[in-house]
C-alpha cells in the first residue's frame, strides 16, 4: 500500500510543473508514495505547515530562509532542491509589441504582484534594464485573482503575472505578453522545495528525491502537449492549449534546468536581488539556507 506524502504549494501554477509532474506523471507511485497536495491558506505559510508536521514537502523559495536569519534565528527548515532557476513572471500589455523595451513602462500604470519575492524580482528587472522603478505607477490590486479581474475590467496598461495567467489573458484576447521578467534577470535561486532537517534524513525523502529527479527529466524531454495532458486534471479552469503553451514557454526559457541542486551562483544572484530591494541587511550564508538533495 502506498504511503501518503503531503505536499503544500505556496502558489499553484504551471510554473511549478517539476513538482506537479511528480504527482501527475506517476513518479511518486513508482516509489511507493501517494501524493496529497494542498495550497497554503490565507494567513498560513507552507513553511509553518512543515514546522507543525502537517506536510512533508513545501514549494517555497530560498529567499524565505532569509527571514529567520534577519531576525537572528536559525531557520527551522532548509531548501533542498530547486524548482525554477529563473523568475517565471511575464508582463502583458493591452496591445501586442514585438519591439517591447522596458523604457516603454515609463509613465504607465502597471498592476504589479506585490508579494515579497515577485516585487523584489520586478524591481531588479527594472534596474537591469535601466528603468527607474519610480517612473512607473505600480498598482497593488491584491491577490492574483483580483489582479486579473482588475485588468479584465480595463484597469492598468500592463500586468505582471506568473504563467499560465497571462497566457490565458492572451488566449481570451484581453492582453498580449510583451516580455518574460526572467530574461531581464537571468538565472537565480527563485523557487525551491523545502523540508525540515529531520525529514531530509528519512527513507521517504530519498524515495521522493528519486521521483522528483525522474519527473524533472521527463518534463524537460517531453513535448509540452503531452505534459499538459498529464497535468490537465490539476488545471480544470485553464484551456488545454493555454496550458500547453505555458509549459512550452517555460521549457524554452530554461526555467527547468537538468540539475536539481540549488547552486551557489544562483543563490548569490538571489542575494544580489534582495539586497537591491533593501529586504536583507547582509549576505546570508549558503549553508544556513540550502541543503543538498537527500542521498538516493
Amino acid at each position: 500500500m502506498a504511503e501518503d506524502i503531503r505536499i503544500e504549494f505556496t502558489r499553484f501554477s504551471a510554473f511549478y510543473s517539476p513538482l506537479i509532474a511528480t504527482m501527475a506523471g506517476g513518479f511518486l507511485e513508482a516509489e511507493g508514495l501517494k501524493g496529497r497536495h494542498s495550497v497554503s491558506p490565507p494567513g498560513k505559510s507552507a513553511i509553518a505547515s512543515l514546522i507543525d508536521g502537517s506536510v512533508h514537502v513545501a514549494q517555497s523559495a530560498p529567499s524565505q530562509g532569509f527571514t529567520p536569519l534577519e531576525q537572528g534565528r536559525v531557520s527551522p527548515t532548509l531548501h533542498f532542491a530547486q524548482i525554477n532557476e529563473k523568475d517565471g513572471f511575464f508582463l502583458a500589455g493591452r496591445h501586442p509589441d514585438a519591439a517591447f523595451t522596458w523604457d516603454k513602462l515609463k509613465g504607465r500604470t502597471v498592476i504589479v504582484d506585490h508579494g515579497g519575492q515577485p516585487m523584489a524580482m520586478f524591481k531588479y528587472a527594472c534596474f537591469k534594464r535601466g528603468l527607474d522603478f519610480k517612473a512607473i505607477t505600480a498598482v497593488d490590486a491584491g491577490s492574483t485573482d483580483k489582479m486579473i479581474a482588475a485588468f479584465r475590467r480595463g484597469e492598468g496598461d500592463f500586468i505582471h503575472l506568473q504563467g499560465p495567467a497571462p497566457q490565458q489573458l492572451a488566449h481570451d484576447k484581453v492582453g498580449h505578453i510583451v516580455t518574460a521578467v526572467g530574461d531581464a534577470i537571468g538565472p537565480c535561486a527563485f523557487s525551491s522545495l523545502a523540508a525540515t532537517r529531520a525529514w531530509l534524513q528519512t527513507d521517504m525523502a530519498r524515495r521522493f528525491m528519486r521521483a522528483y529527479r525522474r519527473a524533472r527529466a521527463w518534463l524537460i524531454a517531453t513535448p509540452a502537449a503531452e505534459v499538459a495532458k498529464a497535468e490537465a486534471p490539476y488545471f480544470r479552469d485553464i484551456d488545454p492549449p493555454v496550458l500547453t503553451a505555458t509549459i512550452a514557454t517555460y521549457q524554452r526559457l530554461g526555467n527547468w534546468t537538468p540539475h536539481v541542486e540549488i547552486t551557489r551562483p544562483a543563490f548569490e544572484a538571489t542575494l544580489d536581488i534582495f539586497q537591491h530591494a533593501g529586504l536583507i541587511t547582509r549576505r546570508h550564508t549558503y549553508e544556513d539556507v540550502v541543503a543538498q538533495p537527500p542521498a538516493e
